[in-house]
């Protein structure tokens, strides 16, 4: 713990506070998850499972694994971001806001990654190892390369291995289909954009310097729909056939989204990421929607 974090622990997370104690770090643990992307991902891959068609053990291995992954690299966020929380000022970190020390949520983040090891390889040998894949890249992106010019690298990596992840656990481990990959690591490099927004003047001045800091929130605002869209459209056009009047909607609708979200930014300038989150919602349920089709013929 460095001396400029020293003191800033609340009694919460001292040792010695009994039951209270307790329920108090649990909280805060939950607080440093990130539990809305936590809780969307590990929701969005057993729905993928049981629309591929896995049986109730399958989907609960999926969830299990996801979870703890995703659980993992929301604690080595929080605990490697302290310094550059605690220098931006932000009251939405429970390690940033003393609630919780950093070496706790190491300590958690590290057991939720032995957790996951052993339920990713239960899953499918395969599937395991293009999962610990994806939450690897997740927790290169934690620990450093979310400040470089690739920090949109480990969104695609870990957004696209899910599909193949969902897939190699079958009978028969398997291949999704190439435009169902690369619509998932789209959606990966939309989420990235969306998630830096609102955050890209707080990282400029604290140094990090990542793809859409580089670019400016002027035009990743503008950006953002773009490979949501693109992703929309694969998952429309990329299945054998001629898309169905459904999907004609859905990408008329995404399209809608996205041009809406930069015109309307002047008047609302959180328009564009609303719009960047409905498109999304629409790849999402493009994705569930197809289900064992997903699989490369």
């Amino acid at each position: 713990m460095t001396s400029r974090w020293a003191g800033r622990v609340r009694t919460a997370d001292r040792p010695g506070g009994g039951f209270a104690t307790a329920v108090a770090t649990a909280v805060a643990l939950a607080r440093a998850c990130h539990p809305g992307p936590t809780v969307a991902v590990t929701v969005l891959v057993t729905a993928l499972a049981l629309a591929c068609g896995h049986d109730a053990r399958g989907c609960a291995l999926a969830a299990m694994a996801v979870l703890t992954g995703q659980l993992s690299v929301g604690w080595c966020n929080d605990a490697a971001d302290v310094a550059r929380d605690v220098a931006a000022g932000r009251t939405d970190k429970p390690v940033a806001e003393g609630a919780l020390a950093p070496r706790t949520v190491w300590a958690a983040a590290w057991t939720a990654l032995a957790l996951c090891v052993p339920l990713s390889l239960a899953f499918g040998p395969a599937a395991g190892i293009v999962h610990l894949v994806g939450v690897a890249a997740a927790w290169a992106y934690d620990l450093g390369l979310k400040a470089t010019v690739f920090s949109w690298l480990p969104y695609a990596v870990g957004f696209g291995s899910l599909p193949p992840f969902v897939t190699l656990g079958l009978p028969g481990a398997p291949w999704p289909a190439w435009w169902a990959v690369l619509a998932a690591a789209l959606l990966g490099c939309g989420a990235h954009l969306a998630n830096v927004l609102p955050d890209i003047q707080d990282d400029l001045a604290t140094g990090v310097r990542g793809w859409p800091q580089r670019l400016g929130a002027a035009r990743v605002r503008v950006l953002v729909p773009a490979p949501l869209l693109l992703a929309t459209v694969l998952l429309v056009l990329g299945p054998p056939g001629a898309p169905g009047p459904g999907g004609w909607a859905a990408l008329a609708v995404a399209t809608v989204f996205a041009c809406a979200g930069p015109l309307l930014a002047g008047r609302w300038p959180k328009a564009p990421f609303a719009g960047a989150v409905a498109v999304a919602a629409v790849d999402v349920l493009l994705l569930l929607a197809m289900g064992t089709t997903i699989t490369a013929s």
